[in-house]
């Protein structure tokens, strides 16, 4: 059997309700499960960045909530505040601030953030604490569940998960390998 045979599957295929950046027809679809308080995915950040100048559009990255509550205690407020900012169309100006300043991430800050997005600071706040987009979060983590994730970043490429290694050149030859046997 081969290693894709075996290799877990998304179980929620990329749609509408994901957050997407590049072209949904491209060759490759990149999904990233990621934690915004993860060092990992901090790691990650920046290969992520990478691999989307390198690739252009030939590259679709979806990004999906999944917040290690037990482990990073401002992961799941983190994720909602992305969600929040995605509500007012600045899921990917939020996502990267996110994770540019992993280093402060409690309620405060993420309302700072929203206002420096030039976001509606008041909306934002009052759906942070109403749990608006706690749903939202919850059906990403639920899928990444179903999906086999068990820690973070993981990754799939074109619907199957990749466990080799993050690191730039071997993800952009499996980025490459994916796309030409489309």
């Amino acid at each position: 059997m081969s290693r894709r045979a075996t290799a877990a599957a998304l179980t929620l295929p990329v749609g509408e309700r994901d957050h997407a950046q590049g072209p949904a027809d491209a060759p490759v679809t990149l999904v990233e499960y990621g934690d915004y308080e993860c060092p990992h995915c901090g790691r990650a950040y920046p290969i992520v960045k990478q691999l989307r100048q390198r690739l252009g559009r030939r590259l679709r990255f979806v990004f999906r909530n999944f917040p290690l509550r037990e482990s990073h205690p401002h992961a799941q407020h983190a994720a909602e505040a992305a969600e929040a900012a995605g509500a007012q169309g600045k899921f990917w100006e939020m996502h990267d601030r996110l994770f540019e300043r992993q280093f402060a991430l409690d309620d405060d800050y993420l309302i700072e953030y929203a206002g420096d997005l030039g976001l509606d600071a008041a909306r934002f706040r009052r759906e942070l604490d109403a749990g608006t987009h706690a749903p939202r979060v919850r059906e990403d983590f639920r899928s990444g569940v179903t999906s086999g994730v068990n820690g973070t970043p993981t990754f799939f490429i074109n619907g199957v998960r990749y466990d080799e290694s993050w690191d730039l050149e071997p993800l952009v030859a499996a980025l490459d390998q994916a796309a030409a046997t489309r």
